[in-house]
């Protein structure tokens, strides 16, 4: 069952949000239109824009402003992986070509940026200054996110709370965002306000953390992607820090040179290395603890049916296999 059926009162908003994405992706220039709804249309389950429309309704907002504000939040992440995906020079997301391995990297940046513009067009129309200020702090620190990680690629002295920061800014401040703006959206206190912007945080945190135990576990096909992208890219991503700190000294040195040389030539014996170090159950642990959190950050809440689902989707965050 995807997310987003899991409260039916939510599916119609839900369908409404994609519509209006659909409706929104117009342009003058074809190649942008293409590359827009080739990504857009790609397969995603559109979690953070869900997340918009949950946290809304859990403060008892009745109005339609939540449909633009998740499309507002969902062409952000697209912009977002439009330029990881040339950053990383990946070639599959989604089981899918990347938009840059089929039309190149230029024009990939180019309607990255197309969705950010139209991102804050839609966010003008709402004219919530409290969003707009949100969402554009959110913008900065996800860009600082990606170039941390930029700055850490190859380097095996990364730390547990460096990684932390990187995961903070380029993953769990775009959910953050999502939850804390539905709270500003429908007029709700400072006490469900601040719920549900930690909600947020700490799942978004929950779900880097089970990717990065998918990139040793999963198959391409169940993730979409192809399995050891993260050491193919050099990625000291928390399995590994992990197995650096807790394996033999001639572990932690085969670990450490994959990280250096990037590339997928040590993946198998790095496979087993984290697998036998724990460094799998150690980061599922780390994802369980914040799932905790957001699931704690929620009990200020009224008990209705959409703080249900937002917490039906903290227990998904660490099960989910892609």
């Amino acid at each position: 069952m995807q997310p987003h059926q899991l409260n039916p009162l939510i599916e119609p908003q839900f369908d409404a949000v994609t519509e209006y994405i659909l409706n929104h992706l117009g342009s003058n220039v074809p190649l942008v239109e293409n590359i827009g709804h080739y990504i857009v249309e790609s397969g995603g389950k559109r979690l953070r824009p869900l997340l918009v429309l949950l946290a809304a309704n859990a403060c008892g907002y009745e109005g339609k402003e939540h449909i633009p504000l998740a499309a507002v939040i969902e062409f952000i992440h697209t912009a977002t992986l439009l330029h990881d995906d040339v950053v990383d020079n990946s070639e599959l997301r989604r089981g899918n070509a990347t938009a840059n391995a089929k039309w190149g990297n230029a024009p990939s940046v180019l309607v990255g940026d197309f969705l950010y513009s139209r991102s804050f067009q839609i966010m003008v129309e709402i004219g919530e200054m409290a969003i707009m200020e949100v969402i554009s702090n959110a913008t900065t620190v996800i860009a600082e996110g990606e170039v941390l990680q930029l700055l850490n690629q190859r380097n095996p002295d990364t730390t547990e709370e460096s990684y932390m920061n990187v995961i903070l800014g380029k993953t769990a401040m775009l959910f953050e965002a999502a939850t804390e703006c539905g709270a500003i959206l429908a007029g709700s206190d400072e006490k469900s306000r601040e719920a549900l912007r930690l909600y947020g945080r700490h799942l978004g945190i929950a779900f880097q953390l089970v990717d990065d135990v998918m990139d040793y576990l999963s198959s391409s096909e169940e993730m979409g992607k192809n399995v050891g992208d993260d050491l193919a890219e050099g990625k000291a991503t928390l399995p590994l820090i992990h197995a650096m700190r807790s394996g033999s000294e001639e572990e932690r040195k085969q670990v450490r040179e994959a990280i250096r040389q990037g590339g997928l030539d040590d993946l198998t014996p790095i496979l087993e290395i984290v697998r036998n170090t724990g460094a799998i159950d150690y980061t599922r642990q780390k994802a369980q603890e914040q799932v905790d959190l957001a699931l704690a950050a929620l009990q200020s809440l009224p008990a209705t049916s959409f703080r249900e689902t937002l917490e039906q989707i903290a227990g998904m965050a660490v099960q989910r296999t892609s």
